[in-house]
């Protein structure tokens, strides 16, 4: 078994909401749909939803798998703020980086801000970028076509200049795909796709979301200038996205055409593509695969998922994450997942001799923490 005082780094996650919560609500946060359950079915019923009254109930002092009714009853009675601070403290957690993308539950209220949310984990906090949040604030303002790029650039440039600004993120997978052309577009052509986008939004309004291919590019690119750790979504998400449009090895091209400036590209999640992850990991020195959310949502199988992870991927290459996001069940339930997933893993090599003790041992403490803190320059062991 792993120790349960395995220092674990979560590497890409979320804030959670300080509220209560109706029954429908926290349903609806145990889910990547952003739809309304069929008529007779419900997300609690899913590994997700089992795996939370399995794992978090007796934090609450219920026995586990108590009926989901029992389990929200008491939740209310303790109150948001106790049940948030007992939910995240043990999960064991000592450090947190934190996309900074999202600031709300569409419909249930804000997140707690990055203070609040260490304060309530007791865990080292740290901010990761999202690019294409800092694109759309950008263009807020008022902005021309020809500028905008070098807006973009500048904006970027500052924003990760902020305390504890560890590492930057990409949705291009939800936004256009991860099918997109490798190569830096040339200024002229982020200056007329600007002014597509730009115009687009004077003609139509609506939302300011940011989908055309060009300026995504140039995104992703300014990020390699940077030269931070790049975190990139993968696999499957909410309906917004088009799953075999996630496909991490759509991303070739661009892994090969970063390559030569030796700046890490994490492929966040992955499923039903982790094992293609980990094999982009395990050719590219410069590819990390994630297990984050993956388990999460396998629940029961989570160990038979992140046994196909480590198929072929070099230890040193895969990084832990819960990736919680509005939830604070999500952070224990990931954290515990994660440690008997890998556990029962680790016990079955070294029982029939395939492992030894102590690299079993090493490589629990890479995929714990070392190889985060390794990867983003974090501070500790």
């Amino acid at each position: 078994m792993l120790p349960p005082d395995l220092p674990l780094v979560d590497h890409h996650c979320h804030s959670v909401l300080g509220g209560d919560l109706s029954a429908a609500a926290f349903a609806r946060l145990l889910t990547e749909s952003d739809r309304p359950p069929a008529p007779g079915t419900d997300y609690l019923d899913t590994q997700l939803g089992f795996a939370v009254r399995r794992h978090c109930a007796p934090l609450l002092d219920l026995e586990p798998h108590c009926p989901p009714e029992a389990y929200l009853e008491r939740r209310r009675s303790l109150g948001a703020a106790e049940a948030t601070r007992r939910l995240l403290r043990a999960a064991g957690l000592r450090t947190l980086l934190v996309d900074t993308g999202l600031v709300e539950v569409p419909g249930a209220g804000p997140l707690l801000s990055l203070p609040e949310l260490a304060s309530a984990a007791s865990a080292e906090v740290h901010r990761v970028v999202r690019l294409e949040t800092v694109a759309e604030e950008v263009a807020q303002g008022w902005v021309s076509a020809r500028s905008y790029g070098d807006d973009c650039v500048r904006a970027l440039t500052g924003a990760v200049q902020d305390a504890g600004t560890v590492a930057v993120k990409s949705v291009l997978a939800y936004r256009h795909g991860l099918d997109v052309e490798p190569d830096r577009p040339s200024e002229a052509a982020v200056a007329h796709a600007a002014g597509e986008w730009l115009a687009q939004l004077d003609q139509h309004g609506g939302p300011l979301r940011l989908t055309h291919p060009v300026l995504l590019r140039h995104l992703l690119w300014t990020a390699v200038d940077l030269g931070l750790p790049i975190q990139l979504h993968t696999g499957f998400g909410d309906p917004d996205l088009t799953l075999h449009r996630a496909d991490p090895s759509l991303l070739t091209g661009f892994i090969r055409a970063v390559e030569p400036r030796g700046v890490p590209l994490v492929l966040l999640h992955g499923y039903p593509y982790h094992r293609q992850a980990a094999y982009l990991a395990a050719v590219y020195p410069h590819v990390y695969a994630d297990v984050g959310l993956t388990l999460s949502h396998s629940g029961a199988r989570a160990g038979a998922v992140l046994a196909e992870v480590l198929e072929v991927v070099p230890f040193g290459k895969v990084l832990f994450s819960t990736d919680a996001y509005g939830l604070p069940e999500l952070y224990p339930v990931g954290a515990a997942l994660f440690r008997h997933a890998l556990a029962g893993l680790l016990d079955g090599w070294t029982a029939d001799g395939s492992w030894s003790a102590a690299d079993a041992d090493r490589v629990a403490a890479l995929i714990g923490g070392a190889n985060a803190r390794r990867l983003y320059a974090l501070p500790g062991r």
